[in-house]
């Protein structure tokens, strides 16, 4: 048994955290960058358009005049849906993306 009880670290230990701090430090800097950068999903042929950001928030919503219809409010209430859940889903595909370059691939959940 080592005096301490711990075994001394040795270089390659030293060399890990080294490597681990900086790749940590990538990473906190990538999420600022991308937290803002956007994405975007339209549906409905383009009527209807939701943007995202890195941090994945809808930012913007845009809606086309022409599908404002008071008697048809489910049809402009689905295709709101589907534009934000297709804008998150990007926002999200573009995060792991990024993830990716950084890590090898390495799959590294909780990291986002």
């Amino acid at each position: 048994m080592f005096k301490g009880g711990m075994p001394p670290m040795g270089g390659n230990m030293n060399n890990l955290l080294k490597q681990a701090q900086k790749l940590q430090k990538q990473i906190e800097e990538m999420r600022a960058k991308l937290e803002q950068q956007t994405v975007e999903a339209t549906v409905g042929g383009g009527k209807v358009k939701a943007v995202a950001n890195g941090k994945k928030e809808i930012v913007d919503i845009v809606i086309d005049r022409e599908v404002v219809d008071p008697d048809d409010v489910e049809m402009l209430q689905d295709l709101v849906l589907a534009a934000v859940n297709e804008a998150l889903k990007k926002a999200e595909e573009m995060m792991a993306n990024e993830m990716a370059k950084l890590t090898g691939g390495l799959n590294m959940p909780g990291l986002f």
